[in-house]
């Protein structure tokens, strides 16, 4: 039995080659190529950021910092809400009275409510930070499943293209014979209908390169790829409460319940203090009457008005416990993930030895039938049988080693860690 490590290795050298850009003369039959270029100096952690910097969540999570700022910027305020200034003047019908009022009312906290509202700062703050997290983890499952895609399709291309050459070939050496008489017309009729298999096959894998490509560079907004991508598996054996998405949930909840701590204390409202000063004008015909200025303070306190509060502390309750209810579903998700994941590492490690040993039989075998054939001994149709099940086992070879490289990939998504 061939050893089963060198062809491992074989296989990953293949695999580990960087992405190739292909040009026209490999696509005789696709007209539009979208280029990709391969960067040797960018990273696949750059790549990230760099296409985070363009995507469309920027802008949500540019607001959700400036909602933070006005949040803490209200928290930090020294009176609970907008003063008010009011202004009065009163004349008797007699002329003979000038009254004038002007106050200020000035809301003030109740006790513990601008504590409160300090914490709904720090909470949204922090959901924010997480929120950034939580779309960089997303973008990053985005990005990784878009290069391994590429990577995927431009295999079975390159597996095409060499079954192409192959068909090629023989369709060459099949010709000579027949023309020489040592086979009949009907095998030319049969290798050029398996010629022009061939190039359908590589038509429609080109066409799917081009389609693999357009997603990447429609994702990345770059036609730029790195030129080495490939991940270390992760140590990480569980899903942990550090994951981003259940880090940026958390907070959302931990702020909603500040919210309601903060709803709460306000009860049945603000209460207000209002500073003034009066003044009352005798006309001056009427010399008996003195000039008065007085100065007053009032206190305005609210009451009665829980009745009011109550549906909006039962409609924040309803969101926290929303939040709570995602919040665990999150949870099994992503352990059936992390499940799965863990699942495919192990089955494509074991289908991998497989796939390298049947391509391994597949070879020896295909070069057994083809001395056949050339001693006669078997017929043109049962050669290409042989030869298309070998180029079948060489594809699945060379697949099963770019997936399991591939499942690294999924698995570090899956436990949340990040290039």
């Amino acid at each position: 039995m061939f050893p089963v490590f060198f062809l491992r290795m074989s296989l990953f050298t293949l695999i580990s080659m960087p992405l190739v850009s292909i040009g026209a003369d490999h696509f005789p039959h696709v007209e539009h190529h979208d280029p990709i270029i391969v960067d040797q100096q960018l990273s696949l952690s750059s790549l990230i950021t760099l296409t985070l910097e363009n995507h469309p969540d920027t802008q949500w999570l540019n607001s959700l910092e400036a909602e933070t700022a006005a949040i803490k910027r209200r928290g930090e305020s020294w009176s609970a809400g907008a003063s008010n200034a009011g202004f009065r003047y009163q004349e008797a019908t007699s002329g003979t009275l000038h009254y004038f009022d002007g106050n200020i009312e000035v809301p003030l906290w109740n006790i513990g409510q601008r504590d409160a509202n300090q914490r709904i700062g720090s909470t949204a703050e922090n959901s924010t930070i997480t929120q950034t997290a939580l779309t960089h983890w997303r973008v990053t499952g985005l990005v990784r499943s878009a290069i391994w895609d590429i990577a995927l399709q431009e295999l079975r291309l390159q597996q095409a293209e060499i079954d192409m050459r192959a068909a090629q070939q023989l369709a060459n050496d099949i010709t000579r014979r027949v023309q020489a008489g040592d086979l009949a017309q009907t095998d030319a009729l049969l290798i050029q209908t398996d010629v022009l298999k061939k190039r359908s096959a590589l038509t429609l894998a080109e066409a799917e390169v081009m389609h693999a490509r357009k997603r990447y560079t429609s994702l990345t907004q770059s036609t730029k790829i790195p030129a080495n991508y490939h991940e270390q598996l992760s140590q990480v054996k569980e899903v942990e409460s550090s994951h981003p998405a259940l880090q940026a949930i958390q907070n959302l909840i931990e702020r909603k319940q500040a919210e309601l701590e903060a709803l709460n204390l306000v009860g049945s409202g603000q209460t207000t203090v209002a500073v003034g000063v009066n003044s009352d004008r005798p006309s001056n015909r009427d010399s008996r009457s003195n000039n008065t200025e007085s100065f007053n303070v009032g206190v305005t306190i609210p009451f009665g008005g829980q009745a009011h509060l109550d549906p909006q502390l039962a409609a924040l309750n309803v969101e926290i416990n929303q939040l709570r209810a995602q919040r665990d579903q999150l949870f099994r998700d992503l352990e059936q993930n992390h499940h799965e994941a863990e699942h495919n590492l192990e089955i494509n490690e074991a289908e991998l030895a497989v796939a390298i040993e049947l391509n391994t039989v597949a070879q020896k075998h295909l070069t057994l039938t083809q001395l056949s054939f050339k001693m006669g001994e078997i017929d043109l149709i049962d050669l290409l049988k042989i030869q298309s099940q070998t180029q079948l086992a060489a594809l699945a070879a060379k697949e099963r080693a770019l997936v399991q490289e591939r499942d690294y990939a999924s698995y570090n998504q899956a436990v949340g860690v990040l290039p």
